[in-house]
């Protein structure tokens, strides 16, 4: 029987704060240097898009908190232009951040969603030629590529989109190889994407991201990809990770920490969001109230839970999370 693992806790800065008004770099690059600073946070994350919902760039930021902390994990939640990227380009990129970082990266595989909360898909997959149909090899063959020449030298590759022979990426990353998690937030109501979904985190990752689920959701779909993993004969350890994106907005008026919460999601998005959505997709309200929504997620299986602090006052908010709600997890 595995043992019930001590849940870890990660800060997610609102890297598209910078266009839409919540934050500023030197606000970010602070709060991670207090999250460095504080071991109730373990890691500290920041969103990925191109076009699709501008940002200040994910590497280009990572490689920014590598050099102002010194303990956390570092990570996107999640890499959203895996599949928009050249694979060997960002395989060298991510080992060189790995290196910067003294091997603290987490590479978190997406390829986006042409869904709401998407943003502009369509037009960035098309003002890069790339067919978003291709999507999903691309970034089964960037996983693929990311895992090989982080952990080998001399190595041939041979895919669909990308082929290459006797490659060895300099500098090497310390991680050796980089752990890699796998996004997967299928239709639970379509038995082939859910089947298709959990079992590309059952065969490729070391980790699965997932967001806007119940705890029981996430309790289903957690067997399903044990299930999935024992069936390819790559039983699940007791070190594999169970991620989920979540967010956070302490205010003992909770009226007034869902309405803040809807503002900063539906702007950072550009989606009205249904308050049913938001009620399970933000802990809010007061201290006790985000500890019992956040311990329900735990219970149900989850090993690392990413907070964004959805507040205008982002200081204020990590504080408070911090202090109040970390502090008693």
């Amino acid at each position: 029987m595995s043992k019930r693992r001590v849940p870890k806790f990660g800060l997610t800065l609102p890297n598209r704060g910078v266009i839409i008004g919540v934050t500023t770099v030197e606000e970010m690059l602070q709060m991670a240097e207090w999250a460095d600073r504080d071991e109730a946070w373990d890691s500290v994350w920041v969103g990925d898009s191109l076009f699709a919902k501008p940002r200040l760039d994910a590497i280009a930021l990572l490689g920014a908190l590598a050099a102002r902390t010194r303990r956390v994990r570092l990570g996107p939640a999640c890499f959203a232009s895996t599949p928009l990227r050249d694979a060997l380009t960002l395989a060298y990129q991510w080992c060189s951040l790995d290196l910067m970082s003294n091997g603290r990266t987490i590479f978190v595989a997406c390829k986006g969603q042409p869904e709401p909360g998407g943003g502009l898909f369509d037009r960035e997959f098309g003002l890069l030629g790339i067919d978003p149909k291709s999507r999903t090899r691309r970034m089964e063959e960037a996983i693929e590529i990311m895992r090989l020449t982080s952990s080998r030298e001399k190595v041939d590759y041979e895919g669909r989109y990308n082929r290459f022979k006797g490659l060895t990426v300099l500098p090497r990353p310390v991680q050796q190889p980089i752990p890699i998690w796998v996004t997967a937030n299928p239709n639970t109501t379509s038995i082939p994407d859910v089947q298709t979904g959990y079992r590309r985190v059952a065969r490729l990752g070391d980790g699965w991201m997932t967001t806007g689920k119940t705890p029981e959701d996430l309790r289903r779909s957690l067997d399903l990809i044990k299930g999935f993993a024992t069936e390819m004969g790559r039983p699940l350890g007791d070190d594999f990770e169970v991620a989920l994106y979540y967010n956070i907005n302490v205010n003992e008026d909770r009226d007034a920490a869902f309405a803040e919460s809807k503002k900063f999601l539906d702007t950072y998005y550009t989606v009205n969001y249904a308050p049913e959505y938001l009620n399970n997709w933000v802990a809010m309200g007061s201290p006790a109230e985000c500890i019992e929504r956040i311990r329900a997620f735990t219970d149900a299986g989850a090993t690392t839970i990413t907070l964004r602090l959805t507040g205008y006052d982002q200081k204020k908010q990590f504080r408070r999370v911090t202090d109040e709600v970390m502090a008693k997890l």
